[in-house]
Parts: C-alpha cells; sequence; structure tokens
C-alpha cells in the first residue's frame, strides 16, 4: 500500500480507522470509471437512512459538489475541492459556520469525504506555471467516487422497500373498503347479526392499524385482512346461491330449521330415538294409514338429526371453555351473540375450511357448532387440525355417536379436576 494515500488531520482532531480504511478504499479504486456528480448524489440522497446522515450534512455535500469545476467525478481530473468556510456557507444556504464544521465532520465519518489537510490546515492548491493545479489541499471527493457501486445498492434497496410498502398500504386500503363495501350489503339483506359480527372483527383488526406500523407489522394486518375479505365474500356468494347449498327437499327444511333453531331445548340421545324410530310402524293397525304415510315420504336422518339435536346452556358452555371469552368483543360473553363472534375469530385463526364450517351448521345449528368450537379451543394444544376435528364429531353426530352434552360435561370435570391433581402433585 501506497503510505502517500494516506492523510491525517491538521491540529488537535485525531485520525480513527474508519477514516483510514476511507482513505485506503478511496486508494484502491482510483481506476473507477466516471460518473454523473449530480446522478450519484441523487443516489446518497436516496441511501441517505443506511449511510447514516442527515439532510443537512447533504446541504453541505451538495455545495462541495458545487465547487467541483466538471459535471463528472474522475480521478484522473484530482477530486479535491478547497472552498473556505465563507463560500461554503454562502452554497449551503448561509448555514452557520459552527454548523458547517459540524456537518462536515460528520460527511468524514459517514466515509463520503476526506480531508487533505496543509500543514497549515489552509484550503489551498498549488498550481504550475502552465495554470494547472499540481497540489490541492481541502476536501477529497475521492470516497464518493470508490463506493458508487455500494451507494447506488443502497439506494435501490431504499426505492425498493419504500415502493413494497406503498403497494402494501394500497392492499390494505383496498381490503379495508372492501369489507366495508360487503358488511354494508350483507346488513341490507337483513342478516344484521351476521354483518354485525364481521363488522367487529374489522374493527379489532383496524383497530392495531397505526400511522407509523412497521413493515412486518402492515404484512400481518393485511394477512388478517385478506382472510376475512375471502370469508364474507363466501357467505355472500352462499347467500347469493342459496338452491345450491343440498341437493333436495328435506335437505332445505333442514336448513332452514338450522336458522331458525335459538331455542334451548332438553338433550336427547340419538340413538334411541334412532331405534325407537322403527318401532311405531307395526303398531299402525289401518290401511289408511299406510296410504297417508306413503303420501308424504319419511324425512332424511340428517334432518330427524338436527331437529333433536339440543342446544347448550351457555352458562355450561362458559363454564367448561373459559378460554373463549378471551376472543370476544370486549373481553366478555354475555349472550349467544358475543359466543358466536368470539367463534367466528376462532375459526379463521385456526384455518377452519369453510365447507367443515357450513357441514357443522347445518348439523349442529348456530348455537351447536359455536359451543363445540369453544369446547375445541379449550383443548386445542391436544388437537393437531381443528378443522378436522370438527369435521369427524359432524360426521359422528349424523351417524348418532355424538352427545354434545356429555362433551360439555367432560370438558368441565377435566377443568374442576386439574387443581386438585396439582395439589395432590
Amino acid at each position: 500500500m501506497d503510505s502517500t494515500c494516506v492523510t491525517t488531520p491538521f491540529g488537535r482532531r485525531a485520525m480513527s480507522f474508519g477514516v483510514l480504511a476511507t482513505q485506503f478504499a478511496a486508494q484502491k479504486n482510483r481506476k473507477t470509471e466516471a460518473v454523473d456528480k449530480w446522478k450519484l448524489y441523487r443516489s446518497v440522497c436516496e441511501a441517505r437512512p443506511l449511510l447514516g446522515v442527515t439532510d443537512r450534512s447533504l446541504a453541505v455535500l451538495n455545495a462541495l459538489l458545487s465547487f467541483y469545476p466538471k459535471n463528472e467525478l474522475c480521478s484522473e481530473a484530482g477530486l479535491v475541492v478547497f472552498p473556505s468556510n465563507a463560500q461554503l456557507s454562502l452554497r449551503a444556504h448561509g448555514m452557520a459556520e459552527q454548523t458547517l464544521r459540524r456537518h462536515l465532520c460528520a460527511l468524514v465519518e459517514a466515509g463520503l469525504i476526506i480531508r487533505k489537510d496543509s500543514p497549515n490546515g489552509k484550503r489551498y492548491a498549488r498550481k504550475h506555471r502552465g495554470g494547472e493545479i499540481s497540489e490541492a489541499y481541502g476536501f477529497s471527493l475521492a470516497p464518493l467516487l470508490a463506493r458508487k457501486a455500494e451507494i447506488e445498492e443502497l439506494a435501490e434497496r431504499i426505492i425498493r422497500e419504500r415502493l413494497d410498502l406503498q403497494r402494501l398500504r394500497e392492499s390494505i386500503s383496498l381490503c379495508r373498503r372492501d369489507i366495508q363495501k360487503l358488511c354494508e350489503m350483507i346488513a341490507a339483506s337483513g342478516q344484521t347479526e351476521t354483518s354485525e359480527g364481521f363488522q367487529t372483527r374489522y374493527n379489532a383488526i383496524a383497530s392495531s392499524l397505526g400511522r407509523n406500523s412497521k413493515p412486518a407489522e402492515l404484512r400481518e394486518i393485511a394477512g388478517f385482512l385478506a382472510s376475512l375479505r375471502a370469508e364474507v365474500t363466501n357467505y355472500l356468494e352462499n347467500l347469493e346461491k342459496p338452491e345450491n347449498l343440498s341437493g333436495n327437499d328435506c335437505q332445505n327444511e333442514r336448513l332452514i330449521e338450522n336458522s331458525e333453531s335459538e331455542s334451548i331445548s332438553e338433550p336427547h340421545d340419538l340413538r334411541e330415538t334412532a331405534t325407537s324410530a322403527p318401532s311405531v310402524a307395526p303398531a299402525q293397525p289401518s290401511a289408511p294409514a299406510v296410504t297417508d304415510s306413503a303420501k308424504s315420504p319419511p324425512p332424511s336422518p340428517k334432518a330427524v338429526l338436527h331437529k333433536q339435536f339440543f342446544v347448550p346452556d351457555i352458562v355450561l358452555v362458559l363454564k367448561a371453555c373459559p378460554d373463549i371469552s378471551l376472543y370476544a368483543p370486549g373481553g366478555a360473553v354475555t349472550g349467544w351473540r358475543d359466543l358466536e363472534v368470539a367463534t367466528s375469530v376462532i375459526k379463521t385463526m385456526f384455518n377452519v375450511s369453510q365447507s367443515a364450517y357450513q357441514e357443522a351448521l347445518g348439523t349442529f345449528g348456530r348455537q351447536g357448532t359455536a359451543a363445540i368450537l369453544a369446547c375445541l379451543l379449550q383443548k386445542a394444544d391436544q388437537i393437531s387440525s381443528l378443522g378436522g376435528y370438527l369435521r369427524n364429531l359432524t360426521r359422528k353426530a349424523q351417524e348418532g355417536g355424538f352427545d354434545l352434552q356429555a362433551m360439555l360435561l367432560a370438558q368441565l370435570r377435566g377443568h374442576t379436576d386439574r387443581p386438585e391433581t396439582s395439589m395432590r402433585a
């Protein structure tokens, strides 16, 4: 390494390893091709956050570049400028001398310029008899030329991140507009409770959106909003074409009964019902009764199942499944409506498919499905796929092999036995 490339500062200013490394890098890249100084300056302005300089420091750098006589920085022509502080202050929009010195130090520490001090600390140039500069003392712009590729890469990174953030915010704005408009459609169709449920979930997501949110937070919020928009869209699609939800009149009748079942009934043994139904037929003594039964076909097993499936007591559900209250509006369940809103959040959080959810609604009803999801949340750490588990329970219930009350009571016993077990341990 040529030792003549090293220059130390005049006076009491100390030499640092960072300044020395900048000088070595500038010496290595002496043969770098010429570059437009103002184009490179714009790249420095773009990369400012990653270079660690302020806008005031960039104003001083702009003033230094204005003293370079050519439009292109070239090592062969010399890269030292030597304006006085008074001249530099004028081109830096009248910056005070103390402020000027501070920002010059910042540019040196950032590795964008190098001090090339004379023996007495003054800035000047010596010229040949022909008028050409033989030696100049002041500030060298060589680091800018040496770090050209690095600065342009940092500028491209900043621009790319800014564009990605802009697109992300645009996506969030579109999702928010779509969800609000679609919720208004649902409310206008008469489904007020469903619309309010979607709106409550939307408000919970939108409340976490801040003006200074980080990109990672925005990506998470955008994912939640996109998932909610897809769910609202699927609901509207099913609402628009109800005839496609089932294949016969018996299933249509079952779905209508599903939406109207809001009362609490006593638990039934589904297997006893299934075995007792055939025993009534032989007891018919007369022919006209047989003729009447032939005119009206028997309801499907799923329709019978839904008619007799009991709605649990919400107090029992909350005692057996206390964790569901954490996902309700305000952190408390005051009725079936709050419970359904909380379970809709659980459905989205655990990626329960819409088909599994609709099948459960057709079998258990809205309140029964909400109670089952609350129970599954309580033991979510033991279930690998909540959606698959829900589909399996639905199939068992259709076959008459599932009792929701027994499931809740078992969960309640497990919940109350847990402290006793820990005390014995």
